[in-house]
């Protein structure tokens, strides 16, 4: 059962403006790269469906996050049907992301109040999901057709969607500046966040630094537009 309702992890991603999106088949090493991004001031993260037995490690990382990082509200991403979101959502997800718009999720995850964050690439997509109750809208991919310009074109219009790009943002200035300006309420960032060397090496106290700095300097580029 989840720990935190849809509303609460919408807020929290709302004002962290980052979900670090991660996973690795060593259960060791997401439980390191999921410290060090606590460590660093992270409180949403987004462990990545992919690979054999995805589900079983998240069981395991799911009780580990409620026992040792309280506050971190963990969940999953890459879903693309209702009975995969259902199995998570067994195995305590607080949030689920998905690539694509399905509507079976949608019913699936708000019956238990789970945040439920669509891939949409067009504004009839995103106005959809929010008819299905979605309260942050993935843009996928946050690259080509979907990027910050894309962003900017549909707040217009629409200036009450909360959508949150993953794929084309770095963790630098110029990339968070352009997002945020568009209009995005957070982002997700994947590889560009933890480097192999850091992995490989178990370098966590780099990793959480750089957490920390990221999410600092979201805020500064916030107060400055």
């Amino acid at each position: 059962m989840a720990k935190y309702s849809r509303i609460e992890v919408a807020l929290t991603m709302k004002k962290s403006g980052v979900v670090p999106v991660f996973y690795n088949a060593d259960i060791e090493i997401c439980k390191g790269v999921i410290k060090a991004c606590y460590d660093g001031g992270a409180r949403v993260f987004e462990f990545t469906n992919r690979g054999d037995f995805a589900h079983e490690i998240f069981g395991e990382l799911s009780k580990w996050v409620v026992k040792e990082l309280p506050g971190m509200m963990l969940g999953v991403g890459s879903i693309i049907d209702a009975p995969t979101a259902a199995l998570y959502i067994q195995l305590g997800t607080n949030f689920i992301v998905s690539p694509l718009l399905n509507a079976d999720m949608a019913k699936v995850c708000n019956r238990r109040k789970i945040l439920w964050s669509p891939g949409c690439g067009s504004l009839t997509e995103i106005n959809y999901a929010e008819e299905l109750g979605a309260e942050i809208v993935k843009i996928f991919p946050g690259t080509g057709v979907c990027g910050s310009s894309f962003v900017a074109a549909i707040k217009g219009p629409c200036p009450w969607s909360s959508v949150m790009p993953t794929g084309g943002v770095s963790p630098t200035r110029d990339s968070l500046t352009e997002w945020f300006k568009a209009g995005v309420t957070c982002v997700g960032i994947g590889s560009q966040m933890f480097t192999s060397d850091q992995i490989k090496n178990k370098l966590w106290g780099d990793i959480s630094r750089f957490m920390k700095q990221t999410l600092t300097l979201v805020q500064e580029i916030r107060n400055e537009i």
